[in-house]
């Protein structure tokens, strides 16, 4: 078996023990979805015309999604450091990218599923989403998304040596985020200096991407511009995940 293989079956372990964990890491974004899915149930926005669930139910998604990959690698990172089992996988063969790989495909198939449920929830009658034929525009942003967001959780889980830290700090760039990058509230009905800021933001990209596929507004160009400012997000923090990845606590 490769260090790979078993890594990722690790990595997998790690993340169904966890029962309540894996409930809310689903269910979460859901209760969001169901919250303003009937408090703005059969209105629209104004400067579009759009219904509000289909502002929402991308936005909600996206941050479900990324907020997901950065806690999912923080969380495992420290623990498995705090626990000196990365230690002991640093005297192996083991490779840095064979860690990080097993826990990268363990959040690409953890976003694949939530997306799924997600959708499969705001497409019933209640909700009332509609999906257009472009959706799979969305697929390329979903992967650039999870990639991105996954490159801050090891940048968190690298320097964070305990749970209420990670909790504290994936908390305090998620949360505001939402809110700024247009997750939680339409762009369209923010001041224009509020737009042209949320674009420094990772999250407006894999909003934007996925709102546009969704929608029947993506093309080409569009899903580029979304995968690039993603692709620069996990560029950036990967290099300095790597920079700064720590295999104890006493390094």
């Amino acid at each position: 078996m490769s260090a790979y293989t078993a890594l990722t079956r690790a990595s997998y372990r790690a993340s169904v023990r966890d029962r309540t964990t894996v409930f809310f890491t689903f269910a979460f974004p859901l209760i969001f979805l169901v919250v303003f899915g009937l408090i703005f149930r059969g209105k629209t926005v104004e400067q579009s015309g759009r219904g509000y669930i289909d502002y929402i139910a991308p936005g909600v998604l996206s941050w479900g999604v990324g907020n997901a990959a950065v806690f999912g690698v923080a969380f495992t990172l420290m623990q498995w450091r705090r626990d000196d089992l990365l230690r002991l996988i640093r005297l192996t063969p083991a490779p840095l990218g064979s860690v990080l790989a097993s826990r990268y495909v363990i959040a690409l198939a953890i976003g694949a599923v939530q997306a799924v449920l997600f959708i499969g929830v705001a497409l019933l009658p209640l909700f009332g989403l509609h999906v257009d034929a472009t959706w799979p525009w969305a697929l390329p942003v979903l992967v650039s998304g999870i990639t991105a967001f996954l490159a801050i959780g090891m940048v968190i889980g690298s320097r964070a040596d305990t749970p209420e830290a990670v909790a504290a700090v994936a908390n305090c760039v998620m949360v505001p985020m939402a809110f700024l990058s247009g997750a939680f509230y339409p762009l369209d009905a923010m001041p224009s200096w509020l737009r042209t800021a949320s674009k420094v933001l990772p999250l407006h990209y894999l909003n934007d991407g996925i709102s546009r596929a969704v929608s029947g507004r993506a093309d080409l160009a569009s899903t580029a511009v979304a995968c690039g400012g993603l692709a620069l997000f996990a560029l950036v923090f990967g290099a300095i995940a790597v920079k700064t990845f720590r295999w104890s606590n006493a390094s």
